[in-house]
């Protein structure tokens, strides 16, 4: 780990920003790589640190939702019922909604689509570092495209440290991320709204909240996350819907000399979610060939670990 990287000084994260440089930010989601969303070469760097598509859109994060209606969000979103209820219920919170673009948004940031994701993080260093920038920044995970999303500073030294620059990059760290995957995405340009990505809060609180009928994604991809095969460590996972399925599949790893692990945390959802980027690194630390994992049900959080597992699955599938 590089000492010149880590910090738990927000005034020395949003120094970073208004320099051009990128930043490990804690939410309590996972932690993000940030960038002054203003600055297109600022912008770009996230793109060739993370080794990701240009294309594929990137998060605003504001302090909060004024931050975001200043240019980032389109004003008639701003003004509109959906918008303002969301916001008011689950920011700071993890929860993105897509949203018309506003004017000071980047093509650079978007993909040059019409439509942006916006959210506010929960996380006092985060908060702190951006009232001090003053602005907006753009962030997706803090680690290689489509691998296995960071919980903590530590991951996101160990996946990016030698990509970054010690002279104008920092890693803020907060500590271990409360939640753990991703925030959820709530598209708000369709009706009835889309639920483009599981997370914490689920389309049955979305629901509620809006007292609207909220569907499952359905279109292109337009938002993070909504590729088939992501977060995925370099072990095989494989998913099965009971542990008795999962140990049946475990000793056929093992019958074919693989080294294997089951991983069932089905008893405590919301302690799976924050350790599952966790358990999968470790799989990779540990050398494993297969990592079955016992799939949790559909219900509240286990719609996002189950979305995650499938996608984690698809990407480390071999042939």
């Amino acid at each position: 780990m590089s000492p010149d990287l880590l910090t738990d000084d927000a005034g020395r994260a949003a120094d970073s920003l208004r320099r051009g440089g990128l930043v490990g930010l804690p939410t309590e989601t996972v932690y993000g790589l940030a960038a002054d969303a203003a600055s297109a070469v600022a912008v770009a760097r996230i793109f060739a640190v993370k080794g990701r598509p240009t294309g594929h859109p990137l998060i605003v994060h504001g302090a909060d939702p004024a931050m975001l209606a200043d240019g980032w969000v389109a004003d008639p979103y701003v003004a509109s019922d959906a918008f303002a209820v969301l916001a008011e219920a689950c920011w700071p919170g993890p929860l993105t909604l897509l949203v018309g673009r506003g004017a000071r948004v980047l093509d650079a940031v978007n993909g040059g689509r019409p439509t942006v994701g916006v959210r506010v993080p929960a996380h006092p260093l985060t908060t702190a570092a951006l009232i001090d920038f003053g602005g907006a920044v753009a962030a997706p995970s803090a680690n290689r495209f489509g691998k296995v999303s960071p919980t903590t500073a530590a991951h996101v030294v160990a996946d990016l440290g030698a990509l970054l620059d010690p002279t104008r990059d920092v890693v803020l760290d907060g500590g271990p991320a409360t939640v753990g995957v991703e925030s959820t995405i709530v598209d708000l340009t369709v009706r009835p709204p889309q639920v483009l990505r599981a997370g914490a809060i689920d389309a049955a609180t979305v629901a509620r909240l809006l007292d609207l009928r909220v569907a499952d994604a359905a279109g292109p991809s337009r938002a993070p996350g909504m590729l088939t095969a992501h977060y995925a460590p370099r072990t095989q996972v494989l998913l099965a819907e009971s542990a008795a399925a999962a140990d049946v599949a475990a000793a056929a790893q093992a019958d074919f000399g693989r080294r294997v692990r089951v991983l069932d945390r089905t008893a405590d959802l919301v302690a799976a979610a924050r350790e599952l980027y966790a358990d999968l690194r470790a799989a990779d630390d540990d050398r494993l060939d297969a990592l079955v994992v016992v799939l949790p049900p559909p219900d509240g959080i286990g719609h996002a670990l189950r979305d995650r597992l499938t996608k984690a699955a698809a990407g480390s599938a071999r042939p």
